[in-house]
């Protein structure tokens, strides 16, 4: 009698371990991705040979509602122009410019809270530019902030972000960027 114990008891581990090494061989090593030439800070994983690339690294924004069991995810369709008075840019030379961003959005689908625009230089620190709340039922809008006085004073690439927050509990998360390479 105790010898099927000992047998069913060294079936179970072995179906065990077994389909622990099944589930280990359906997920395997993080991939690296690059998106747009840029790395993904958190990469992607291949799992049953589909490649999943976490929300918070595609440029949306997204709200978990773990009641409900599903996730909100809006990506609105967002063009950033760069205007120093009237005259567009993308480059730049060292030092101060007065300029302002315009942002042409369309193609939300989702109650957005606010949105702000904000720019970020090539050691990441970042400084808020202006913001804007009370969008909600707009499928489509413009933003342009103020002038505003900025020092360019590092050579590099800045990036001006375009955020969205979702709702009061969520945090700004950026959905589109304008690329500034800052010269000599």
């Amino acid at each position: 009698m105790g010898w099927k114990k000992i047998t069913a008891a060294a079936l179970v581990i072995t179906l065990m371990s077994g389909s622990t090494l099944l589930f280990a061989d359906s997920i395997q090593d993080k991939i690296r991705v690059l998106m747009n030439g840029r790395e993904l800070k958190d990469g992607a994983y291949l799992i049953d040979n589909k490649i999943y690339v976490p929300l918070r690294d595609m440029n949306a924004a997204s709200d978990w509602d773990k009641s409900a069991g599903k996730v909100q995810v809006v990506k609105p369709n967002v063009h950033i122009f760069l205007f120093k008075g009237d005259t567009a840019f993308g480059n730049v030379n060292r030092g101060k410019l007065k300029f302002n961003v315009f942002s042409q959005v369309d193609s939300v689908h989702d109650d957005v809270e606010s949105v702000k625009v904000a720019i970020e230089d090539p050691s990441g620190s970042i400084k808020d530019i202006q913001s804007q709340s009370n969008l909600q039922g707009k499928d489509n809008f413009w933003f342009r902030t103020y002038d505003f006085t900025y020092d360019f004073d590092t050579v590099g690439k800045y990036s001006v972000g375009f955020y969205v927050k979702l709702t009061g509990n969520s945090g700004y998360e950026k959905v589109a960027e304008k690329i500034i390479t800052v010269l000599k």
